[in-house]
């Protein structure tokens, strides 16, 4: 073969190696896509409950809480179109029960997302309307109640499983540091007498192992928005007078003018007065902070009357 072919079929091949070369060098690995996440849209009756499944859910989740306002009586609340669109898009909706936010059942009644999961604390916890619905300031509901979040928030996002567990193991944390401190309040100062203007404090107070003396017709009257019976009012004002009370706990959301009286009997006789709250204070305060917030104040108020 002449030398001149020979010489240009070389040429030619090392072009193309060297092309085939240069474009095999200039790949890169493919590039994986980044996740845009699942977000699901979550509805909470109250901010109590919203807090705690925002925690679980983080960056998974939006939150919508709509009894927030901390100057209002969530018992009274009326909901409006902007609920009524939240509840129907929603993925996820969490409802306390027993009568406290029948609002809501009525929002739910009217349809929506068809895989919508609703989670009624009240049928978690075994109650019924009628019982006492503040279930959030028992720490052994919260406990039960937020399981049941992670768990519904696995089953509607299982691909985020691993995320939710180690968000809520984060949560546990953190709920057990006010959680120890009723624990520490209970074994000091078990069996103290206390009074109280509201059924609020009842699951407290069980918690705490104070011994509400309070006439229970009073409290759940007031709980329910209705005027106590003239009876329970007197013997109210007699346990007060006669300082058989350590402490009065005052629901600052359910003010009228029968506990506003209540309130001032209290501080005429010298008896520390606790304020405690139904929805979240500060509103953007994390559950476990307004819950701790309230049991120091006991733990002071339970302090300074020690031995008296």
């Amino acid at each position: 073969m002449n030398s001149k072919y020979i010489i240009a079929i070389v040429v030619v091949v090392v072009v193309l190696i060297g092309g085939i070369f240069l474009v095999t060098s200039n790949q890169q690995a493919p590039v994986p896509q980044a996740s845009t996440g699942k977000v699901l849209q979550i509805v909470a009756a109250e901010n109590f409950w919203g807090s705690l499944i925002s925690q679980i859910g983080g960056t998974h989740v939006q939150v919508l809480s709509v009894v927030t306002d901390p100057n209002a009586d969530p018992h009274e609340y009326e909901s409006n179109t902007t609920d009524a669109r939240a509840v129907a898009n929603a993925d996820y909706v969490i409802v306390n029960g027993a009568g406290y936010d029948s609002w809501m059942d009525k929002l739910l009644s009217a349809g929506g997302n068809p895989n919508r999961k609703v989670l009624k604390v009240a049928d978690l916890v075994g109650k019924k309307e009628g019982d006492n619905p503040h279930f959030w300031k028992s720490p052994a509901y919260v406990n039960q109640v937020v399981a049941q979040m992670e768990q519904d928030l696995i089953a509607a996002d299982p691909a985020n499983a691993d995320y939710y567990k180690q968000q809520y193991a984060t949560l546990q944390s953190s709920l057990a540091i006010y959680q120890n401190q009723i624990a520490s309040i209970k074994q000091q100062y078990g069996g103290t007498k206390v009074g109280a203007t509201e059924d609020i404090f009842v699951y407290f107070a069980d918690a705490l192992g104070l011994n509400l003396i309070s006439p229970p017709e009073f409290i759940k009257a007031v709980g329910e928005g209705n005027d106590p019976p003239a009876a329970s009012v007197v013997a109210f004002q007699k346990q007060i007078q006669a300082k058989q009370i350590k402490i009065l706990v005052y629901n600052v959301q359910t003010v009228t003018p029968i506990t506003e009286s209540i309130k001032k009997l209290a501080s005429d006789q010298n008896i520390p007065i606790v304020p405690i709250s139904e929805t979240i204070q500060p509103p953007d305060a994390k559950f476990q902070d307004w819950m701790s917030a309230e049991v120091t104040a006991l733990q002071n108020a339970l302090q300074s009357v020690a031995g008296k």
